[in-house]
């Protein structure tokens, strides 16, 4: 995973979680990190996909948590943008070498290990947990 989507996704999650239930625009979540609203409105529409974030349209409105920052837990951030194996895409090896043959299998093994330890990891943090560093 070597993007900004998991950094992009908790920021927004983080800045709503502080929020006290105020809806908040995409504008003003894109100033906070810096980056274009357009790829803030991305990242909410998959939030929204996996049911972390609702929102309203029109004036007054904006996104909003759909459960208590308490009952998202950081995994559940990374397995909503989770696109591609941690360790990225195997290579297409020459099947007729001994080592290519087999490495990808390998490979394989060593990235669902790691996925597995990440997600594990990450399963023991909630959102809210994570927010309260923030003033």
């Amino acid at each position: 995973m070597n993007n900004t989507r998991f950094a992009t996704s908790i920021h927004i999650l983080t800045l709503l979680s502080k929020s006290n239930c105020e809806l908040l625009s995409s504008e003003y979540i894109a100033g906070s990190i810096n980056i274009n609203p357009a790829i803030v409105r991305k990242e909410i529409m998959n939030l929204k996909e996996h049911h972390l974030v609702g929102s309203r349209e029109g004036k007054g409105g904006g996104t909003f948590l759909t459960k208590p920052a308490e009952k998202i837990r950081l995994s559940d951030i990374y397995l909503a943008i989770r696109q591609s194996s941690l360790l990225g895409r195997s290579n297409h090896p020459n099947p007729d070498c001994p080592v290519g043959r087999q490495i990808n299998d390998e490979i394989e093994n060593i990235s669902q290990v790691a996925e597995m330890a990440t997600i594990k990891q990450l399963g023991k943090t909630t959102l809210a947990q994570f927010s309260k560093q923030f003033g």
